[in-house]
């Protein structure tokens, strides 16, 4: 427990906390009782919550005690956002929303041991109180003045407006921790930056009500090299949710990391040593075509989220559809994930000729353009050179029975996908 602290803030992982002496303190005299927070706004979380997820393992493996919060009720309100209002789902979407980010998130920590992690939701606590009793022991504690002074809520109210509904969000998340002390004898809250104000309302509840000083510690929100948020691509957001963002795609987005961040990345997100980090650092310095840290960093996170095999099979994909490996030896899924990140072509039937394939994926400019690739040796089908400009996808073995991998070159790649009926 004594190096947790120390761990945390050289993982570039403490963007604020409450009195540093004291939760240090607390850390390396535990263990205590800590929680972090997801609202269920969709049906799976994203890599932006993984920073929260896999803090939260690292205290547990310190040996803390993991709160686990899925709202319940503050997924039924929402928290102010800058410009807009937070759509209002149906109360039984949401509820289905709560089961499955419980089950998401449930992998990552342990729930046997000393340490043993708890589920909970708010919901709970917050469907018994009435309107009086929340406004008499909760609202009573809240100065208007400081809440118009929060910056989600200054800027609404000086563009959109803001709904009462998402004003009085901070009153729920505060009296969450309030809840969740005198339960279960929290005295820390973990979050994103973003999250601050929030965070240190209910420290301050806590102290108001039960004259008791609790602790919180936010991380930062991770950014791209130009300042932009992470986490999200030309497609949107990289959930964690195979069937949202395939193990394929999950991988090649951390594959795809930028040197300048892709040792940040490796602290906040693995589960590496100093001394491996330090030396995968030094990689990307001295031999950055190798992408040995991406390569570290990319089967790693994959690994954690999906599974060693899952991490394994999209990186044999990854290899054979560029030419390192035998694409049949891929199973029917990853190869479909790994053929959704491609141009593809759907032809009806497999008479058509693989030069207008090469065409109309974007391989060649045009079909004389296709022509004259095969024609010069550049063209290949299921890593298969293609000779003959007159040929068919009814002259090729096809993947799985209806799919093939187009290649221009060593790296410029596109996909066929027939119907199921083929």
């Amino acid at each position: 427990m004594n190096d947790v602290w120390d761990e945390l803030q050289w993982r570039g992982l403490v963007a604020h906390s409450t009195d540093e002496a004291a939760l240090r303190e607390a850390l390396a005299t535990g263990p205590l009782t800590y929680y972090v927070g997801f609202d269920p706004t969709a049906a799976s979380l994203h890599v932006g919550h993984l920073v929260q997820v896999l803090t939260a393992r690292r205290l547990q493996q310190a040996g803390h005690r993991p709160l686990i919060l899925v709202g319940g009720a503050t997924g039924l309100v929402g928290d102010p956002r800058p410009s807009a209002e937070r759509t209002m789902n149906d109360p039984s979407v949401v509820a289905g929303w709560v089961t499955g980010l419980q089950a998401q998130i449930a992998p990552f920590v342990d729930f046997e041991g000393p340490a043993a992690a708890t589920m909970v939701d708010n919901l709970d606590w917050t469907r018994s109180m009435s309107t009086i009793e929340f406004l008499r022991d909760v609202g009573k504690h809240f100065s208007v003045n400081r809440m118009l002074d929060r910056e989600a809520v200054s800027k609404r109210l000086a563009t959109t407006g803001i709904s009462f509904t998402e004003f009085s969000y901070v009153l729920l998340q505060s009296n969450d921790y309030l809840q969740l002390h005198r339960r279960y004898d929290c005295s820390l809250q973990l979050g994103g930056s973003d999250q601050w104000g929030n965070i240190t309302a209910g420290c301050e509840l806590v102290r108001r009500v039960d004259q008791r000083t609790v602790h919180a510690l936010a991380t930062p929100l991770l950014t791209k090299a130009d300042g932009t948020k992470f986490g999200k691509t030309e497609s949107g957001a990289v959930w964690l949710d195979p069937e949202l963002t395939s193990p394929y795609a999950f991988y090649q987005f951390w594959l795809n990391a930028e040197d300048a961040k892709v040792v940040d990345y490796l602290k906040a997100f693995s589960f590496r040593s100093p001394e491996e980090i330090e030396e995968l650092g030094r990689q990307v310095v001295d031999n950055p075509r190798a992408r040995a840290a991406q390569r570290a960093l990319a089967h790693e996170v994959t690994a954690i989220v999906h599974g060693e095999a899952a991490a394994r099979a999209v990186e044999e994909a990854s290899s054979a559809l560029f030419g390192g490996g035998e694409l049949d030896g891929i199973d029917e899924k990853t190869l479909r994930g790994a053929l959704e990140e491609l141009p593809t072509a759907t032809p009806e039937e497999p008479a058509v000729r693989l030069a207008q394939l090469f065409a109309d994926t974007g391989l060649a400019p045009s079909l004389s353009g296709a022509r004259r690739t095969i024609g010069e040796g550049g063209a290949y089908v299921n890593n298969v050179k293609v000779t003959d400009p007159e040929a068919t996808l009814a002259d090729v073995t096809l993947l799985h029975g209806r799919y093939a991998v187009l290649r221009r070159g060593k790296k410029s790649l596109a996909a066929v996908a027939l119907p199921l009926s083929q």
